[in-house]
């Protein structure tokens, strides 16, 4: 299997704005976000789908979405955190987390058109960071 981004990612070939890390999985911003604080946690063993991923590591992967939920909301105020696996775009297993208040903003899509900010992504990663 040909290297993912995320695998790029994980390996500090591609720079992220990072939230966490551990030994088995990474978080970091997405650079497209439904909403402000949308983070990708990914496991750092590439899998194309999260139901293929070994045991340990699909545990690891919800802890670390917990954490993140959790603190999200604890930093951001959201009434709630939403988790999507879409597993289209990237041939490798993540699950989207972020913050949001009503349903428009959960279903809300990213514009994939639109050039990242990265002086707001870099900000919200200082905020978000473990």
């Amino acid at each position: 299997m040909e290297e993912s981004i995320f695998t790029r990612i994980i390996n500090g070939e591609i720079p992220c704005h990072k939230v966490y890390e551990d030994d088995k999985t990474i978080a970091f911003l997405d650079i497209h976000p439904v909403q402000p604080g949308h983070v990708l946690v990914v496991p750092k063993v590439q899998v194309d789908e999260f139901q293929d991923l070994p045991p340990e590591d699909y545990q690891a992967v919800w802890a670390t979405v917990h954490k993140v939920a959790k603190h999200q909301k604890e930093t951001l105020g959201k009434k709630r955190v939403g988790i999507q696996i879409i597993g289209l775009d990237v041939p490798h297993a993540h699950v989207h987390v972020f913050p949001f208040d009503t349903i428009e903003e959960y279903r809300k899509t990213a514009d994939l058109n639109g050039e990242p900010d990265h002086p707001a992504l870099a900000d919200m990663a200082k905020k978000l960071a473990f």
